[in-house]
């Protein structure tokens, strides 16, 4: 039986490539796109993954489900610069939307799946957690409900990538990050940028991917993207930030991890969207989080070139 999962997007380019492989893979009963506030505004994450799920032909299938336009208590923060002012890059700019997103609001949609099919639901975030976040301040129970929580976000001994030490999701909203760190998840996995930055996906991929729409859509929607990572890294390649976190949901023995107690700052003014894991044990906190240590990186992208040939 596939694992039913709800994936929860702030749509820009890492993220459509995460949607893509979630849907092409074939092993993951997507019960919906749920779309957030994030490197884009929510209308746009909310097009953008609309498109994506045209792109790929089961817009049909797969509901889109609107959730929260901004963050719990912060003034958005957009990733225009990366992402481009549409969030793909410049592709799929012409595409209208044929199926607009559904009836809904994300995180009521989150908790009635999660009643629907107890113990069973796998939640896949690879944007800000507020829509999370605003679900566990209605249904604190929630956490004990899901299967398990998959996340993108956070950094724990590398640099930031917005600040010098904060990553972009935990920045844009820590104060719903704390609240999701908190609630008492039973699995609760972190996919940090110390493994995500390691699956570089660069020319040779996607040559190997072939002529295809899916194929010159990556080639189209990366290329920026490609560009300001060899500024900032001299390396020729994007990292597969959040298509790591779908791959762990798909391929978990991709990646090593260890239990440890995570918090987030919250209250810094250099420090704001950090997160802190307490790897002595200097807290004696319980640990919250599966933090992602190790990737093999380059059966990573073997897994995710292989998918999106199909």
């Amino acid at each position: 039986m596939n694992k039913k999962v709800i994936l929860d997007v702030d749509t820009g380019v890492d993220d459509a490539l995460g949607i893509i492989l979630a849907v092409q893979s074939g092993e993951l009963e997507l019960l919906a796109v749920t779309t957030v506030n994030g490197n884009v505004s929510l209308k746009q994450a909310t097009e953008n993954t609309c498109k994506i799920l045209q792109l790929l032909q089961v817009e049909q299938q797969i509901p889109v489900i609107k959730g929260a336009d901004k963050p719990l208590m912060r003034t958005p923060v957009f990733e225009h610069r990366v992402h481009g002012t549409e969030g793909l890059g410049g592709a799929l700019g012409s595409m209208p939307v044929y199926t607009p997103a559904a009836e809904g609001f994300a995180p009521d949609f989150i908790i009635d799946q999660v009643r629907q099919y107890p113990g069973e639901v796998t939640l896949v975030m690879t944007a800000p957690l507020t829509n999370l976040a605003l679900a566990l301040m209605k249904r604190p129970q929630l956490a004990h409900e899901v299967k398990e929580v998959i996340f993108m976000g956070g950094v724990v001994k590398g640099v930031g990538n917005v600040t010098p030490v904060a990553e972009y999701n935990m920045y844009v909203d820590p104060e719903a990050a704390k609240i999701v760190l908190h609630a008492g998840f039973p699995s609760l996995t972190l996919v940090g940028l110390d493994v995500t930055r390691r699956a570089l996906l660069n020319e040779a991929h996607i040559k190997e991917l072939g002529d295809t729409p899916i194929s010159r859509y990556v080639h189209e929607s990366t290329a920026h993207y490609r560009r300001l990572y060899f500024e900032r890294n001299q390396v020729r390649a994007c990292a597969l930030h959040d298509p790591l976190a779908v791959g762990v949901a798909l391929r978990p023995e991709l990646v090593t991890t260890q239990a440890y107690y995570v918090d987030i700052e919250t209250r810094s003014e250099l420090c704001d969207g950090q997160t802190v894991c307490d790897f002595q044990n200097r807290l004696r906190r319980k640990p919250n989080v599966k933090v992602c240590t190790e990737v093999d990186a380059e059966a990573f992208l073997h897994f995710f070139v292989q998918v999106l040939k199909t």
